[in-house]
């Protein structure tokens, strides 16, 4: 009978990177878990630093977004969860609505936003949003 641990097909790697957290979802939330990705991002540096500069940057962006859009647009707590891929990282953003987002107009003039879901789209790989029971997840991929 073996008694070694069994390879769970997880690369050590992406064992090793990979963070959750919760938020009320009040303003200051968002930049709150900005700051988290930034966190998790500085880890993540020391052992695999991003290929291009800016997909430092894109990430946060899109942290930032989704964090605004789950505090604007839905009530209750949300979370943030990174984790490191063979690629890049998959950011999932977990709120109470289960709504899925759609792209509006973008109106400069009018103040309005409009634009986030557009950026979403445009930095990441893949998008895509799975309703739930509590509400829904966001899934985004990255490159890194």
């Amino acid at each position: 009978m073996a008694t070694e641990r069994r390879w769970d097909g997880t690369p050590p790697s992406e064992r090793a990177h990979e963070r959750a957290f919760r938020f009320p979802g009040e303003l200051p939330n968002v930049t709150g878990a900005r700051l988290a990705a930034e966190e998790f991002l500085r880890g993540l540096a020391r052992e695999a630093p991003p290929s291009a500069p800016e997909y430092w940057d894109d990430i946060l962006l899109v942290v930032t977004e989704l964090a605004a859009n789950a505090v604007q647009f839905a009530p209750g707590p949300f979370g943030l969860r990174m984790r490191r891929t063979f690629d890049g990282v998959h950011v999932t953003v977990h709120d109470t609505s289960t709504v899925v987002p759609e792209p509006r107009p973008f109106r400069p003039s009018s103040g309005g936003g409009g634009i986030g879901w557009h950026l979403v789209h445009t930095l990441c790989d893949q998008v895509s949003v799975v309703v739930v029971e509590d509400g829904k997840d966001i899934h985004v991929f990255l490159p890194w």
